[in-house]
């Protein structure tokens, strides 16, 4: 098991990056409660050519700040004034790219997460099966945006699970009708075929 490098978040293509963070691990460390899951779903965002992305590049302060600095940090903020949207950013400082993790399969302090998620059933797909649950069971909220995914809160691993093209759906992201025809055509959204800890299709 070895921490995923800087190097891996500033590579320019953010689609590429959000194929290969399927099978990839996300952990969270919080109040010395561990958690932790394989990622199941993810959807990439560009700088260029993506107009899904200006909102998010006018963003100033604590939250927006992980967007202007070199890949690799947490870009966290809210929706809907209750959801919790984990963004890895990607790419350079100047080149502010983002993947969001969508959902996780849950592998590591399931107890945890079924009492943040209100008790929850630990096999139960709506424990970590989309970016809202799977930040509150993993007890992330934006207060953490902009944490180093080096460090000992936020960090992802390489534990060997490589996926397959063939077992990797690409479709249209989601929620994205504000940002123009293209954004919400581009198929952006990748999944591991047949998971059951995957998000709903819209």
């Amino acid at each position: 098991m070895s921490t995923l490098p800087p190097a891996f978040y500033r590579r320019p293509d953010p689609v590429q990056i959000a194929r290969e963070l399927l099978g990839k691990h996300v952990y969270s460390c919080l109040d010395g409660q561990l958690t932790g899951g394989r990622i199941v779903e993810t959807e990439a965002y560009s700088h260029e050519g993506d107009d899904s992305m200006q909102l998010h590049l006018k963003r100033r302060g604590t939250h927006g700040r992980a967007l202007h600095e070199s890949g690799g940090r947490a870009y966290l903020y809210q929706v809907y004034n209750r959801h919790t949207l984990f963004n890895i950013s990607t790419n350079a400082a100047e080149k502010p790219d983002t993947v969001l993790i969508r959902a996780v399969e849950p592998l590591v302090g399931l107890d945890v997460m079924a009492a943040r998620r209100g008790g929850l059933a630990p096999d139960s797909p709506k424990l970590t099966a989309g970016p809202g649950l799977f930040t509150q069971a993993f007890g992330i909220t934006p207060a953490l945006s902009g944490t180093d995914l080096q460090g000992p809160v936020l960090w992802l691993t390489d534990e060997g699970d490589t996926i397959a093209d063939a077992d990797i759906v690409a479709s249209p992201r989601v929620g994205l009708a504000y940002a123009g025809e293209t954004a919400a055509t581009l198929p952006w959204r990748f999944r591991i075929k047949d998971s059951k800890w995957t998000s709903p299709v819209k």
